[in-house]
C-alpha cells in the first residue's frame, strides 16, 4: 500500500474530515476520499466512523493510527539518512517538552554541533508531549517528570534544588537560606496538581511535619509571579527556573529538601536511530546529571 494513502489516512484522522485533511495535504477533497475508499474496501475494515462531513476513527482505526504514524516516522528517517549519507547536514528533529527552559538550552547545543539540521518544538503537558512521542509525531520529549514505561528509554539531564521566593517586604526576605519549618503557617503559592515542582515540595514539607497556609492554588508561573509581587504568599520554583525580579528575594532551604528533575525520552525502538542518537550525544556534556 502507498505511504500516500497512509499520509491521506493520518490527515482525515488529525483534522476530522475529508475537506480539512485535503486542504492539510494540499490536494483534492476527492483524492482523499478515494484513498480512504480503497483502503477500507481493500481491507474490509472500517477505519472511520462518518456522521455528517465529520469522520472519527474506530477502534481498528485507532490501532492503525499508530502504526502509520510510526511507518512514516521511519520512512522519513531512511529518506534523510540515504539523502544526507548519515552526515546530519540537513533534515529535522522534532523536539517535544512541557516547558521551555531546559529544551532551548538543549536546542544550542544540539545546533552548536549540528547547524544545517532543521528543529521543532512542540509545547504541551506531560500527557500530550508523551502521546506525541508514542504516536511518533516528536522524535524526543523533554519531561520534568519519571515516567517507566517498557517501550520509552528514559535518561537524566539535570537536576535543580527547588527555591522559594518572597516580596522583598516579606519578614523571611532579610534571610539568604530558611529552615523547612519556617514555612509552618505562611502563606504559600502552590501550582495546580500535576505540578512536579508542587509534588516536590509537597512531599518535603510532609517529611519535616511542617503545614503551610496553601489557600491559593494557581496554574501558571506567571500568575505566581504576579501574587507573590501583590504579597499574596511565597512562591516556590526549581531554581533553574527563576528569573530575578527586583520586587522579590530567592530564598533557598537548608539542605535541598526538594528538587525536580529533567528527563529525556526516546522510543525504545529508535534508540539506536542516528536522528535519536545525534540529540542525545549533543546534551550529554551539556546536561549531565546535576546536584
Amino acid at each position: 500500500m502507498s505511504t500516500a494513502r497512509y499520509r491521506a489516512f493520518i490527515a482525515v484522522a488529525q483534522h476530522g474530515s475529508l475537506s480539512a485533511a485535503a486542504r492539510a495535504l494540499g490536494v483534492s477533497q476527492p483524492t482523499v476520499s478515494s484513498q480512504i475508499a480503497t483502503m477500507e474496501r481493500q481491507s474490509q475494515i472500517e477505519l472511520f466512523h462518518r456522521q455528517g462531513y465529520r469522520m472519527s476513527l474506530t477502534a481498528a482505526g485507532h490501532k492503525l493510527l499508530t502504526l502509520a504514524q510510526k511507518l512514516l516516522a521511519l520512512e522519513a528517517e531512511a529518506d534523510f539518512f540515504l539523502r544526507d549519507s548519515g552526515q546530519l547536514n540537513q533534515g529535522e528533529l522534532k523536539i517535544g517538552a512541557v516547558g521551555p527552559f531546559h529544551v532551548i538550552e538543549m536546542v544550542a547545543a544540539y545546533r552548536a554541533r549540528h547547524p544545517g539540521m532543521q528543529l521543532s518544538i512542540r509545547m504541551g503537558n506531560s500527557q500530550q508531549v508523551l502521546q506525541d512521542l508514542e504516536h511518533y509525531s516528536t522524535d524526543v520529549a523533554v519531561l520534568a517528570g519519571l515516567y517507566e514505561r517498557p517501550e520509552l528509554v528514559v535518561r537524566e539531564y539535570a537536576r535543580h534544588a527547588i527555591i522559594l521566593f518572597a516580596h522583598r517586604e516579606h519578614p523571611l526576605a532579610r534571610h539568604e537560606q530558611i529552615e523547612i519549618d519556617a514555612l509552618q503557617d505562611q502563606p504559600l503559592l502552590l501550582r495546580e496538581h500535576g505540578s512536579t515542582t508542587r509534588a516536590a515540595l509537597e512531599t518535603a514539607l510532609r517529611a519535616a511535619g511542617v503545614k503551610p497556609r496553601t489557600q491559593l492554588e494557581i496554574g501558571s508561573r506567571e500568575a505566581i509571579r504576579e501574587a507573590v509581587a501583590r504579597g499574596l504568599g511565597i512562591g516556590a520554583v526549581s531554581e533553574a527556573e527563576f528569573i530575578p525580579d527586583p520586587r522579590f528575594k530567592s530564598l533557598r532551604i537548608a539542605g535541598e529538601p526538594a528538587s525536580t528533575t529533567t528527563y529525556v525520552y526516546c522510543m525504545r525502538e529508535r534508540a539506536e536511530s542516528l536522528l535519536v542518537r545525534s540529540f542525545l550525544r549533543a546534551i550529554e556534556d551539556e546536561g549531565s546529571p546535576r546536584p
